[in-house]
């Protein structure tokens, strides 16, 4: 989506119903701040305020997603567009999550062993140093935790065996073995344990 060319159909679309920013702001319920920003292009409205701006502007969310006035012919074809756009983008979203995932368990990985070392050379053996240990350890679930629901919810994984594409739960996706792309699953659909590979949500 082209934000720049969205911000001068919404600009233009103001200007054709004799409305000032102020006054499209208070139909709105937002400040003329924020309708300076969609016209502008440095932001987007909310998919809650969508509907009730193109009610006010006379025109479908379609044509306010394509910055555009679409005749029936076009509609089918830009539609397809926007959704293809749409769902490009939302893989996109999805890889760098899964990528964030892996980068905070590396980082607390090694935050982990920094600190299980420093704390076994600086701090003598007593009670207080298990302590120290035992929170490293907790510090260092938490990130992985939500590493987990990061790989849990940025898609699916097929089954190599009948190519079902189903979403584990949160136990068999944190104790089985894995690699980068691929991890040792049950298939919900055929039932036997196999390499599944890791698919991004389209």
């Amino acid at each position: 989506m082209d934000q720049i060319k969205i911000g001068k159909f919404i600009a233009e679309c103001r200007k054709n119903k004799n409305l000032t920013q102020a006054q499209l702001a208070e139909e709105l319920n937002v400040t003329d701040r924020a309708i300076s920003k969609w016209e502008t292009g440095k932001a987007m409205p909310n998919f809650d305020i969508m509907l009730d701006l193109c009610s006010i502007l006379g025109i479908n969310v379609n044509e306010l997603l394509c910055g555009e006035m679409i005749d029936m012919e076009q509609k089918d074809d830009q539609l397809n567009e926007l959704i293809f756009q749409m769902a490009k983008n939302e893989e996109r979203y999805h890889k760098r999550l899964l990528h964030s995932a892996c980068v905070i368990v590396a980082i607390s990985l090694l935050a982990l062993i920094c600190l299980v070392t420093l704390i076994s050379l600086l701090i003598p053996e007593c009670p207080f140093q298990y302590f120290l240990i035992i929170v490293s350890v907790i510090l260092f679930v938490i990130p992985c935790i939500i590493a987990l629901k990061f790989k849990v919810e940025t898609g699916y994984y097929e089954c190599k065996n009948c190519q079902n594409m189903f979403v584990p739960n949160y136990k068999g996706i944190a104790l089985l073995m894995q690699t980068p792309t691929r991890r040792l699953l049950k298939c919900t659909k055929c039932g036997k344990w196999t390499w599944c590979k890791k698919l991004t949500k389209r």
